[in-house]
């Protein structure tokens, strides 16, 4: 989709401040005394599983939940007491909510119509943001006659005409199959920077996530486990649940030796590692820790290279660009590594023996508890 330049579209994004926000549905606490800052003109994702919050957050900001505590800002204002159509707010909704019987440029011109622009603005900016997603020859057409990626296009077009300070998105892409998914999430990333309207995304799904977003929200069971930008919470976690839930990892139990500098020298999978010290770590020697290793970061070699560690490989699958391997480590571990597939060369087959060497650099401490134990 070749998308003009406009920069007429929008109004001018504003940060959005949530501050000790408490939402409660009868007996059951929703949202739990979060407090974040989406920065103006940014996109920022509230990640994380079903019921933990994250929508409940989002239609709090859009006004479609009172809060029962706390306060959210938009700039220098507070918007507790204002209705969904008095904030400077526009919701896409995973349904999409358009109007079947109505035609492209009727449901993008509806709420410019409610809220009384006037009648010979109404063509350019319908035009406007048609363009801007990419659908200006489909004008006339039928939104039910539309594909859900058509559908998802016409809805932000929807919100985006109206010049939002804020963007709220609520999973906007669940309803579509996975390569529409992957296209369309590019087209909202790019109309985003372009337009530059501050945008809050809500989503289930890790990938999107990393791929969209300048900053990460990670939530669970109402509350914020982790911010901070993708790359950050991908390679440093703060807590068991991120390194779960974001992507694949290996979680092992392991003993810290001693320290050095800024290294950490630990006992891990029969064999001794330095690697890097994470902030406020406590290294006391002997204390337990949790290793946190990302399956990237494993290199399965042959056996005996210097260096390396002893291996058996428990399972191999062949996934095309990538060779996903399951090894028992010496003290058995069981780790799960994938590694580029070799062009025309044999992957270790189950039972083989081999070694690995693994990226102590990109390895992860966490604090161990007693719920720890794997």
């Amino acid at each position: 989709m070749n998308m003009p330049t406009h920069t007429r579209l929008h109004g001018e994004g504003k940060p959005v401040y949530v501050e000790n926000l408490i939402k409660r549905f009868g007996d059951t606490v929703a949202v739990d005394n979060i407090s974040f800052t989406a920065a103006a003109g940014r996109l920022t994702t509230l990640l994380g599983p079903s019921g933990c919050g994250k929508t409940t957050t989002l239609r709090a900001i859009g006004g479609f939940h009172d809060a029962d505590s706390g306060d959210i800002r938009i700039g220098d204002r507070s918007v507790l007491n204002l209705s969904p159509h008095r904030r400077p707010t526009c919701t896409v909704f995973q349904s999409y909510a358009l109007f079947p019987h109505l035609s492209v440029f009727e449901n993008v011109a509806f709420g410019l119509k409610a809220t009384r622009v006037r009648r010979s603005e109404i063509p350019e900016r319908v035009s406007e943001a048609l363009a801007m997603v990419g659908l200006e020859a489909l004008a006339r057409r039928q939104a039910g006659q539309l594909s859900g990626g058509q559908q998802q296009r016409v809805a932000f077009a929807r919100a985006l005409v109206m010049r939002p300070e804020v963007l709220l998105l609520d999973e906007p892409l669940s309803n579509l199959d996975a390569k529409l998914r992957v296209q369309m999430r590019g087209e909202i990333r790019k109309i985003q920077e372009e337009v530059g309207v501050t945008t809050i995304y809500v989503t289930h799904d890790q990938e999107e996530a990393m791929s969209l977003s300048d900053r990460i929200i990670v939530m669970n069971e109402g509350r914020i486990e982790q911010q901070g930008p993708p790359h950050e919470i991908y390679e440093r976690p703060k807590t068991r649940f991120v390194a779960e839930f974001i992507g694949t990892s290996n979680l092992v139990p392991v003993t810290v030796w001693e320290t050095h500098g800024n290294l950490v020298e630990i006992e891990a999978f029969g064999a001794r590692l330095e690697v890097p010290a994470p902030p406020d770590f406590g290294s006391d020697a002997g204390q337990q820790a949790l290793a946190v290793l990302r399956p990237e970061h494993i290199r399965v070699v042959a056996a005996g290279e210097p260096g390396a560690i002893e291996a058996v490989v428990e399972s191999c699958s062949y996934l095309g660009a990538a060779a996903a391997y399951l090894l028992r480590m010496p003290d058995g571990t069981l780790l799960r590594s994938s590694v580029a597939a070799p062009r025309g060369a044999a992957l270790i087959s189950e039972g083989e023996h081999s070694s690995v060497i693994i990226d102590a650099e990109r390895l992860y401490l966490l604090p161990f508890s007693s719920g720890d134990s794997l």
